[in-house]
């Protein structure tokens, strides 16, 4: 009678595919971290007491030191737009959207005249219209 000598399977694991997995995984959270740019306009915002939000934002304008116009849909980027052309670029988002509000980010040091014209372009078209500030600590 013979006896056969069964091999032994080794009872170990290989850590090199799970470090392919992890460096992976922290690549592409690198690379999305930095697709990102959620604000490219430097603006600073008046502060307030008010700790009011809104979540459903169609279009925010946003006014730098310098007194550019700014115009988002949504989260996209900003781009910029004349100040004669404002209304129009306002009008044309809203009118896919009507039912939420426009954020208006204006920096605390330009002049009155300049938040006013976009206040007066809400007011005109019935729209609703939230100021965005820092809220203080």
């Amino acid at each position: 009678m013979a006896l056969k000598k069964r091999t032994k399977a080794e009872a170990g694991f290989s850590m090199s595919s799970m470090t392919d997995i992890i460096f992976l995984l922290l690549l592409f959270f690198v690379m999305a971290s930095t697709m990102s740019s959620p604000n490219d306009i430097k603006i600073n915002l008046p502060q307030s007491k008010a700790t009011t939000s809104t979540k459903s934002v169609v279009a925010k304008v946003s006014i730098d030191e310098n007194g550019n116009f700014f115009v988002a849909k949504g989260s996209a980027r900003p781009e910029q737009i004349p100040s004669d052309l404002l209304e129009s670029y306002i009008m044309d988002i809203v009118a896919q959207d009507s039912t939420t509000y426009i954020a208006l980010h204006a920096d605390q040091n330009i002049a009155y005249k300049e938040v006013v014209k976009v206040l007066d372009i809400a007011n005109q078209h019935k729209l609703k219209l939230v100021i965005a500030t820092k809220t203080l600590k």
